[in-house]
């Protein structure tokens, strides 16, 4: 196999991880907060939980999440945990200083931080079955499917990539704030953690009526 086809699934993991969401959110915030590796373990939180919806996928259970009642309590779980998370991280801006705020929030509590808003994310579950999915069945024709176990890793270590890169950039950014711009930021990131809350908490009420 060529390093381009790596490459290109690395890529893929990259590109899956990139976009805007409650666990990007978290990852700014912790890393602007508290440094690298607090943004760095939401990030493996988040990772090992889509870890395991690859393997729920690689290993062909996926009914179970495709079950209403399941999806319906992860819509309602998934936006409790975000309107909470979002409360505290507003309730805690005002609290927070330049001088301080390495000491706010243990890695523990970071690393299921990430954990819990992945795996209690529906959106995960649809993003895992309709893109994973679809890449598995795409490389098992290309390549047969002895190598899917081999290109499902490269995925996961775009994941780990994109991770240790939002760690390192809000970190370093972190130098340049002021003690108002960073409780700014952490409003901000509180306001964007209910909006996602209140989408779930919608489609869930949604689910339930249906």
């Amino acid at each position: 196999m060529s390093i381009s086809v790596f490459l290109s699934y690395i890529i893929l993991g990259l590109t899956l991880a990139a976009p805007i969401g409650p666990v990007n959110t978290v990852r700014v915030d912790k890393g602007i907060q508290n440094g690298f590796w607090h943004a760095w373990v939401v990030g493996v939180g988040s990772m090992i939980a889509d870890g395991i919806y690859m393997l729920m996928v690689y290993l062909g259970v996926v009914h179970f999440l495709n079950a209403p009642p399941v999806q319906t309590f992860l819509w309602l779980f998934g936006g409790f945990v975000l309107i909470y998370s979002g409360i505290e991280c507003i309730l805690g801006a005002n609290n927070l200083s330049l001088n301080n705020e390495r000491q706010k929030e243990s890695l523990l509590k970071c690393f299921f931080t990430g954990f819990i808003m992945s795996i209690s994310s529906p959106l995960s579950i649809l993003f895992w079955l309709g893109i994973y999915g679809s890449v598995l069945a795409k490389t098992a024709v290309t390549y047969g499917t002895g190598e899917l176990l081999l290109y499902s890793s490269m995925i996961f270590l775009g994941l780990a990539l994109w991770d240790l890169f939002v760690a390192g950039l809000t970190s370093g950014f972190r130098r340049y704030l002021t003690a108002n711009s960073l409780m700014a930021i952490s409003k901000l990131s509180g306001l964007s953690l209910i909006g996602f809350g209140v989408y779930f908490g919608y489609e869930g009420f949604q689910a339930l009526l249906r």
